[in-house]
């Protein structure tokens, strides 16, 4: 007898593989040439392409919990998770239902993706990273280990993310009702890149092409192709123009 729980509703394509005791639920879609491996759970009503690798112990698809004081989950009937042709999934990676992960991307080891979460092709979600909910992240991104990308977020194409950066949503702190009118998470517009340890406070926008230095506070937006650092964070020059986005050279 099989160690392996594959609901009879499930579609597993040609040449995909499953190891040992995984469960994969109702409705389930994996597409082709797929590497699953031990101990992996993939929750009802998901859709994995062609190609993708998932690592031991993830679980794909989660519901999610609802605190009794949570200010931003809320009950919800969600879409089914869907992950792009290629992309990789890491050992004890978590992806809930709602999320929309594109093709050829990494999410590493230990990483969560929550629900109502789009991320583009290519991109990079690092070991440990944490994407809370409602956050739209581009293509080519890459955010590195121990991110903490907080509710109601945007990071756009191109941008890079070092490090242990922090970004929060609530000025208010969890006190009084007005905060429930002002969430606002952060906003990293294109190609735009913050330094390891970084701390962006709620609503502050790191416009195109702008760095943010190792270690700041950014406490007020960060101007187009300015560098900012310190704490709070000020300007104090032009970014390289050899580091722009159009001198790199990429083609999307």
């Amino acid at each position: 007898m099989s160690s392996t729980i594959i609901d009879p509703s499930a579609r597993l394509g040609a040449n995909t593989t499953c190891g040992e005791f995984c469960v994969i639920g109702k409705n389930v879609i994996i597409g082709s040439k797929c590497v699953i491996g031990h101990r992996v759970v993939v929750h009802d009503d998901t859709v994995i392409g062609d190609n993708v690798r998932i690592d031991d112990g993830s679980v794909i698809g989660k519901q999610p919990m609802k605190a009794a004081i949570s200010a931003t989950t809320k009950e919800q009937q969600l879409q089914p998770c869907t992950i792009g042709d290629g992309s990789m999934v890491g050992t004890g990676a978590v992806i809930y239902r709602g999320a929309e992960v594109g093709e050829k991307v990494l999410v590493a080891d230990l990483a969560t993706i929550r629900e109502n979460v789009a991320i583009g092709k290519a991109t990079i979600v690092g070991r440990g990273t944490a994407i809370e909910n409602h956050c739209r992240i581009g293509s080519f991104v890459k955010l590195e280990t121990n991110v903490y990308v907080t509710a109601y977020s945007r990071i756009d194409d191109r941008a890079f993310v070092a490090p242990c950066v922090a970004t929060s949503n609530d000025n208010y702190v969890g006190r009084t009702e007005e905060r429930f009118k002002h969430f606002k998470g952060v906003t990293v517009e294109k190609g735009g890149r913050i330094g390891v340890n970084a701390t962006i406070l709620p609503g502050k926008i790191i416009h195109e092409d702008a760095l943010v230095a190792a270690g700041a506070l950014v406490t007020r937006d960060v101007a187009a192709r300015k560098l900012a650092a310190g704490s709070p964070a000020r300007t104090i020059k032009d970014v390289p123009p050899e580091q722009l986005l159009e001198n790199q050279g990429w083609k999307d």
